[in-house]
């Protein structure tokens, strides 16, 4: 948002200023199906960017007016040298009530006050069952193979009996745990916090990352990036793991390391990967990962439903709206 030449301003009251708001990271430019922005054209004046800038210091030049952002979390990072040159900035709406590309610290001490939403957590387990059930029944060879006109090309395995590992037993992890209980699968969970009670609830098998890392059949992530879990995941790893076993990440692509990941599905130490998030996004079109047979990849989809993103815009109005008004809820320190 960014307000006009003072000229053209009501004086009289701050809420009669009309505002330019900034809707950054629209990329499938959906926005407008969820909130009526003409409704709001009295007040607010809209810009909506569908594509990534190209690098921090176009998002500098292109948002340089701007008095607040409504940004879809980790697409473009709010660093410290972003708040730090958008002198006019004064708020930021993000989807969801973490956010860990926003440097709130830089953030504080320029005064901008950082808003969240709130997020339906059940999308990304249902995503995670997608990529897992997709590599065990090896969906991207077959699915290709049927539009070439071939029929079974491959064999696939069964849940029942497997070994499902979960590093991170949070609420994204505990639903993909009661999912795996149902399909008949042995359930393990590792994370440097790992409730035990949680554990005993869904009868998941507490454990080590050395055992956790060695007996699963399918690996499953679920804890928040940042320096605690970044590169948890490496070629040491993925030596110790089955060459029959299946890593999957919806949560956070510095937590493998992605070369590491590009050697260990080339050199098939282990049977596959669905990968929904990665080390930077967009994922590149020359990445490595975009062609190897053995991985199945989505464009971080895992929050990406016209239920959360319901939630999303229309909270964002009303987190903007409460901002305006000197109220501000849902604030993120």
């Amino acid at each position: 948002i960014r307000r006009p030449p003072r000229s053209t301003l009501d004086r009289s009251s701050a809420a009669s200023d009309v505002y330019k708001r900034q809707i950054l990271d629209d990329y499938q430019n959906v926005a407008q199906q969820f909130v009526d922005l003409e409704k709001l054209s009295g007040k607010y004046e809209f810009k909506v960017f569908s594509e990534p800038f190209l690098d921090e210091a176009d998002a500098i030049d292109q948002l340089s007016d701007f008095e607040a952002l409504l940004i879809m979390r980790e697409r473009t990072p709010i660093t410290k040298n972003l708040i730090d040159n958008l002198n006019n900035l004064k708020f930021v709406i993000t989807s969801g009530l973490r956010n860990k590309s926003i440097d709130l610290e830089a953030a504080k001490k320029r005064k901008v006050i950082v808003c969240g939403t709130d997020i339906n957590k059940n999308p990304t387990p249902e995503l995670t069952w997608a990529l897992i059930l997709g590599l065990a029944r090896n969906f991207k060879e077959e699915f290709d193979n049927m539009y070439q006109g071939y029929w079974q090309t491959t064999l696939g395995v069964e849940l029942k009996g497997k070994i499902l590992g979960l590093i991170g037993l949070g609420r994204v992890g505990s639903q993909v745990a009661k999912i795996g209980k149902a399909f008949g699968m042995q359930v393990m969970a590792w994370s440097e916090n790992l409730n035990l009670d949680t554990c005993k609830e869904l009868d998941v098998l507490p454990c080590s990352k050395d055992d956790i890392i060695k007996n699963s059949d399918f690996l499953s992530i679920h804890v928040h990036g940042g320096e605690r879990y970044k590169d948890c995941i490496t070629i040491k790893e993925f030596d110790s793991m089955k060459k029959t076993s299946y890593i999957i990440n919806t949560s956070r692509g510095e937590i493998i390391n992605e070369d590491d990941l590009i050697i260990a599905l080339s050199t098939n130490v282990i049977a596959g990967a669905g990968i929904d998030v990665y080390e930077k996004e967009p994922l590149p079109e020359n990445n490595k990962l975009r062609f190897l047979p053995n991985a199945l990849l989505t464009p971080h989809i895992g929050y990406v439903t016209a239920e959360n993103y319901s939630i999303f815009y229309n909270q964002m109005i009303e987190g903007l709206e409460a901002c305006v008004n000197g109220k501000p809820i849902r604030v993120l320190e």
